[in-house]
């Protein structure tokens, strides 16, 4: 028997009805390199954006005129990921994908730059502005998982997604505690070593993404019409999955941008805050190993109702205290339910568009998402300082009611996909 039979039957479990040709395996061995690069850029990723999370309220504070403005610069962070993630998506449509990643990367790399000069200098417009820049990095690393689907296989959709994600695992330790070390490196100007540091973080996600191997997709390739933006908007299965990503990622921005803040006026250090938000990114990623297999196993209705509930708990634990406990079981549970939210909002997106509509129909997914979440970034400090931590949580619970009645809508109604190569089949 050929190595390559031998492998294949392997790789098939040995079931005889599988296809098992020779370029059916070269292009399982393009999956999985192209998913291991997209899963470490993915954790390189989040270890930038975690030690923002932990310490970019804090420098806001520390740089700018008023209290108020302390998340500005991470609400601006959003703001333009929202902004660049529709031209981003057009871009990659065209240019391919390592190319678009590889002008993100360059992006957040000048922003980490102007970061370190900003605090080193102690200037909040630059800080701004070197946010900004990461957060034009990030409209074009929020594809990652996009690209994931790309990549992946017949059948392997959902757990290309989910691997791609838990490459946030290492992040949820690297992030955090890279910027605790770092925080004082230079004595004079805490928090300019965290920044400095992430240029080398930058520069190696560059390196990493130039291995792609991801051809670019383009519409006359296939045969399907292309519809209008708006007739795709428009399907209940499209707006569904929006409303669970937009407003599930949503309620996770407020809670989790206010928690440095609430946990300094609660007199708990800056290592407390970090080893929360290290719990919180361990939950927002390390459930993505079992995510998709979840999915596959239990349906994505009972995936999604899990997510939202799960924020339900978190929400539920901050309004009942404000010990150490408090914060870390309720950003612990805030971050799986992310997890199942954004996951099952991604998958479920899949159904709504054909090959030729991918990147408008990711686009302008996108840029809705992070419309809302630069929104609850930017009113997390003043809502905290003028209302107090339990008034965030209240106001969280508001866009959480929208969730679960989109979830209900997938469990009384059947909706029927669009016919693509990912899915035949109706919603599980």
């Amino acid at each position: 028997m050929p190595a390559w039979r031998r492998r294949c039957r392997r790789t098939t479990n040995h079931d005889p009805t599988a296809e098992c040709r020779p370029e059916a395996l070269i292009a399982m061995d393009i999956m999985r390199k192209n998913v291991l690069l997209l899963s470490i850029s993915q954790a390189l990723l989040v270890t930038s954006n975690s030690l923002l999370i932990a310490s970019s309220a804090l420098v806001g504070r520390q740089l700018a005129p008023y209290a108020e403005l302390a998340t500005l610069p991470i609400a601006v962070q959003f703001g333009l990921t929202m902004l660049f993630s529709f031209p981003a998506s057009l871009i990659m449509k065209r240019y391919g994908r390592r190319r678009g990643f590889i002008t993100g990367g360059m992006a957040g790399l000048v922003g980490a730059a102007t970061c370190s000069y900003a605090i080193l200098f102690g200037n909040f417009t630059f800080f701004v502005i070197g946010t900004g820049l990461i957060g034009i990095a990030n409209g074009f690393a929020i594809f990652y998982r996009f690209a994931a689907l790309d990549t992946a296989t017949t059948g392997y959709q959902s757990r290309a997604i989910a691997y791609v994600l838990a490459g946030g695992v290492i992040a949820a330790f690297a992030g955090p505690n890279l910027a605790r070390f770092t925080q004082l490196a230079i004595e004079s100007t805490p928090f300019a070593a965290s920044y400095l540091s992430l240029i080398g973080v930058f520069a190696v996600s560059i390196l990493v993404l130039s291995l792609l191997e991801i051809p670019p997709v383009r519409e006359q390739m296939y045969s399907q019409p292309v519809r209008p933006l708006f007739v795709i908007f428009r399907q209940p299965l499209f707006i569904i999955a929006l409303l669970c990503g937009m407003l599930g990622y949503g309620v996770m921005s407020l809670i989790m941008n206010a928690t440095p803040l609430a946990m300094r006026a609660a007199a708990f250090t800056f290592a407390d805050t970090t080893w929360v938000i290290q719990w919180h990114v361990v939950g927002m990623f390390a459930p993505s190993f079992v995510t998709g297999s979840l999915i596959d196993r239990y349906g994505l209705r009972n995936v999604l109702l899990t997510g939202a509930l799960l924020n339900a708990l978190a929400i539920g634990i901050n309004l009942s205290g404000q010990e150490h406990n408090h914060f870390w079981l309720a950003l612990l549970s805030l971050g799986v339910g992310w997890n199942f939210l954004f996951i099952g909002a991604t998958r479920l997106l899949a159904e709504t568009y054909n090959e030729a509509e991918k990147a408008r129909a990711q686009g302008l997914n996108d840029l809705l998402v992070f419309s809302v979440v630069s929104l609850t970034a930017l009113a997390a400090a003043p809502l905290h300082s003028h209302w107090g931590w339990q008034a965030v949580n209240q106001l969280a619970t508001l866009p959480l009611a929208i969730i679960f009645i989109a979830v209900a809508a997938l469990y009384l109604w059947s909706f029927k996909p669009v016919a693509t190569p990912a899915t035949e089949n109706e919603i599980p």
